[in-house]
């Protein structure tokens, strides 16, 4: 006889199969740190270029973002459901990895931090995909998503955001100023109140509230307990209510100035008017959550439509030391400590040596073209950052009018400087970009072939100018901000350089002048400073001299 009896799986033998051996001992918290303790030394540079972000006023609130990325984390383990079966879906996790060092090492190669920073990010992916799986490991995306807002802009699009965001605001603020009965001229980003000139610096363009407020709404959208639509008009509505806040706190400190003089625009009362309008903008945002959940068709009280319980917590991140010392684990362990290891005992890549003339030595006659130099205001070269520039204003006996010259030179394109486009900075000065395009000149007697240029007519008021810009990098004269970019990164690597500069030359239209004088003008004063120029502004080979050097030359890496 056979007897039949029901036979009891014990716990023990359920998670063996569920549990890999080793899940008992130490092994996997300890493959878990040295994971990290290995990636350190790769992304090293970037979390330094991180920490010198967060020091300036604009990205101050980077060191909350990954405690904030924490909490949502937490908060998403508590509500992960538990694994029913054995969890075979790590490997992907591994490809992350992989691919994130591989992104790291060309970050360290070409030199930018922010490529660095951006790879910490899907490093980290990678590793919560290798803990939990990704069927169950991509329910933590809004954790690690939300760390992007600690990053900050690459400075070429930093810039023309803070440019638009100032036009933006200047204009908006003024429409406040004049809804206070009070007479006002705007002039690019200038505020004329008459007795009073407001400059709308890019420290108020609202960039110091937008990304923090960006960040807020979007932990604001995860944690509401609502229709997706609802989350969506939290997130999107973040960007335009800052901006309007930003405009109104314009427009009251122009009335204020109107009222009391120009010590009302300073100091202390200048800063609590800016927490002021943070508060208003977070104020907004719930003000908003409560409107829709009016509107819906079964309204709750916005404290229920909100998860913000912290309960429990601290017993969700003891689950983090519990790592299983999975075959991905070790894997996705002996891949970064190889991949970093490779890359600390290589030899880094030699910068070329760039041999040039300062600034300071260029010609103030060129020919028969005779320049003043002029200093740019401080604010300014802070704003501008480049190494080496220079501002003179040219003229030529018989001509109805001069050539205004400037360049700015830049060693490093690629750890946090970054070249300002006239596109951005001129319309911010009052002028009206009448027309843009790119053309293709030669310039007789240069020395130099045909070459593109992006050539501007712009205009204020009566005055015309004709625009001649384009960014000058290693031999290369090129007009896409992008298209100098990529460059920038593919001669890091090829050339060792990532020097460059931006060369603009103006001059007036005159009344009743044709346009082919204007060109006419330029083109004779390009001339005469073309040949000279790379002896300021390198070309592709850096020791090569295409006129009589200077005495005095600066070598830098």
């Amino acid at each position: 006889k056979l007897r039949c009896e029901p036979i009891k799986m014990s716990a023990y033998s359920y998670e063996q199969e569920k549990r890999p051996i080793g899940a008992e001992t130490f092994a996997g918290p300890a493959l878990f740190i040295l994971c990290v303790v290995c990636a350190i030394p790769l992304f090293w540079d970037g979390l330094i270029s991180l920490g010198t972000a967060w020091a300036t006023p604009e990205y101050s609130h980077g060191p909350l973002i990954p405690i904030l990325s924490a909490y949502l984390f937490l908060r998403e383990m508590r509500m992960l459901p538990p694994s029913s079966k054995p969890v075979v879906d790590r490997w992907p996790g591994v490809i992350v990895i992989t691919f994130a060092l591989l992104v790291a090492v060309v970050g360290q190669i070409v030199r930018i931090p922010d490529i660095i920073t951006y790879a910490f990010i899907i490093w980290v992916a990678g590793l919560v995909l290798v803990s939990y799986g990704f069927s169950r490991g991509i329910f933590f995306w809004a954790s690690v998503v939300h760390l992007i807002y600690m990053l900050p802009l690459p400075q070429f699009i930093y810039w023309k955001l803070t440019i638009s965001l100032q036009f933006v605001s200047s204009e908006i603020g003024v429409w406040f100023i004049r809804l206070m009965d009070i007479p006002v001229y705007l002039d690019g980003n200038v505020i004329d109140l008459g007795e009073f000139k407001l400059l709308v610096a890019e420290a108020c363009s609202g960039l110091r509230y937008l990304f923090p407020i960006l960040s807020f709404s979007f932990i604001f959208a995860v944690l509401y307990k609502g229709p997706r639509w609802h989350k969506a008009v939290i997130l999107l509505s973040a960007a335009p209510i800052t901006i309007l806040m930003n405009s109104f706190r314009i427009g009251v400190i122009g009335f204020m100035v109107d009222q009391r003089g120009i010590e009302a625009a300073q100091g202390f009362l200048h800063l609590f008017e800016g927490w002021v309008i943070f508060g208003s903008c977070v104020v907004i945002l719930f003000l908003l959550a409560i409107l829709m959940q009016r509107l819906s068709p079964n309204p709750k009280p916005l404290a229920d439509t909100i998860d913000l319980d912290f309960e429990g917590l601290h017993h969700q991140a003891a689950k983090i030391t519990k790592q299983v010392a999975t075959p991905a684990l070790i894997v996705a362990t002996a891949v970064t400590a190889t991949v970093t290891t490779a890359f600390v005992i290589s030899p880094q890549a030699e910068r070329a040596h760039v041999l040039r003339d300062p600034f300071a030595l260029f010609p103030r006659q060129l020919g028969e073209w005779s320049g003043s130099s002029q200093l740019l205001d401080r604010n300014i070269e802070r704003i501008l950052g480049a190494d080496d520039y220079y501002a003179s204003f040219y003229r030529k006996p018989g001509e109805a009018a001069g050539v205004d010259f400037f360049s700015a030179y830049y060693h490093k394109l690629t750890e946090g400087q970054g070249i300002h486009s006239p596109e951005v900075c001129i319309p911010a000065a009052g002028w009206e970009m009448a027309k843009l395009g790119v053309s293709e000149i030669t310039v007789e007697g240069s020395g130099r072939g045909a070459f593109p240029v992006n050539r501007a007519i712009i205009e204020k008021g009566l005055n015309k100018q004709l625009v001649y810009y384009w960014f000058e990098q290693r031999g290369r004269q090129l007009t896409n901000d992008y298209v100098a970019k990529a460059y920038t990164i593919w001669d890091s690597i090829t050339l060792g350089r990532t020097d460059g500069a931006l060369v603009r030359v103006i001059t007036p239209i005159m009344p009743n002048e044709r346009m082919e004088v204007a060109e006419a003008r330029l083109h004779s004063f390009l001339k005469e400073a073309l040949p000279i120029l790379p002896n300021y502004i390198p070309g592709n080979k850096e020791t090569q001299r295409t006129a009589k050097s200077h005495s005095t030359a600066i070598v830098t890496e």
